[in-house]
């Protein structure tokens, strides 16, 4: 076992280690690379494990926390926080006392948000700042606020969050990329309107967008390819509550290239390829209300 020095080391290459694993997979990481961890002086480091506050078996205190896609914890956000439920009830459990001692010492921790079944963002450093034993829940706050006490952090107002930290918060960082993943997850990793299925090439709308209170939720959302995700988005083309594409007829009269041709105008009057749940489905009232926006232009 290390001791908590060695501990620092470790924390630290991991840190990097996921950078780099992001770089070659993208914003999400398989749990099975996550399991498998790296190598540390010899020995196998894992990052994950059966529990959401993970400790591997040479460490003295925990190197994650996880919030796995359908978690019964429903961890929250709370102003510039996280709201990371404890590990069942005591709050003097072996897993819940790691976390307070990782508060103490101020030690970086690595925060494993599932996306959908078997694949994780990543959020790494964060830092333990604080509890609410009210509702049994560690706050859990990113870099930029390393170093602000649990009363500074509380003092934050949402317009501070919006003007000073704009969209490095980790409220901001974890929304997207969450709603993204599982958005895609839902559509089966292609574009509703034309069936590309080139991950690489694949972003999820909103049909309310943020600046409009747009929630991240999946029925709030559509797997689109990147044209047609301008598309929708610039209103050339649109959606009607009964999951129907309509082109506008300014568009549907240009003459053009074969792109226009085939992968917009013929798209006109088509259904839209739905989620196998129902109910991940588009929400026929949010549609309205954007088809309405996309009818005036």
């Amino acid at each position: 076992m290390y001791t908590i020095d060695n501990e620092i080391q470790i924390r630290l290459t991991a840190i990097k280690w996921l950078e780099e694993q992001k770089a070659i997979f993208g914003k999400t990481l398989p749990r099975k690379l996550l399991e498998n961890g790296f190598i540390f002086n010899g020995e196998r480091i894992t990052l994950i494990g059966a529990r959401g506050i993970w400790k591997p078996k040479q460490m003295v205190l925990p190197i994650s926390i996880t919030t796995s896609p359908n978690s019964p914890y429903n961890d929250d956000l709370e102003g510039p926080c996280v709201l990371y439920k404890y590990r069942g009830t005591d709050p003097n459990h072996s897993d819940n006392k790691g976390l307070r001692e990782i508060m103490k010492r101020n030690l970086p921790l690595i925060y494993f948000i599932g996306t959908s079944p078997g694949n994780y963002y990543v959020e790494s450093p964060v830092f333990i700042r604080g509890e609410n034993r009210e509702l049994l829940s560690f706050r859990v706050v990113g870099q930029e606020f390393k170093d602000k006490s649990e009363e500074e952090i509380l003092q934050v107002s949402e317009r501070e969050i919006e003007q000073k930290y704009s969209f490095s918060t980790i409220k901001k960082r974890l929304h997207q990329p969450v709603f993204s993943e599982r958005v895609m997850y839902a559509y089966n990793y292609q574009c509703t309107m034309c069936r590309l299925k080139h991950r690489e090439l694949l972003e999820a709308a909103h049909i309310i967008p943020d600046s409009e209170g747009g929630e991240p939720i999946v029925p709030n959302g559509l797997s689109l390819c990147k044209i047609h995700h301008a598309a929708y988005d610039k209103k050339i083309i649109g959606i009607s509550p009964d999951y129907t594409i309509k082109v506008r007829e300014d568009i549907l009269r240009e003459t053009d290239g074969p792109m226009l041709k085939h992968g917009i105008q013929e798209l006109d009057n088509h259904k839209i390829i739905l989620p196998y749940h129902k109910k991940d489905w588009p929400d026929p009232e949010r549609l309205e209300e954007r088809f309405q926006a996309f009818k005036l232009v």
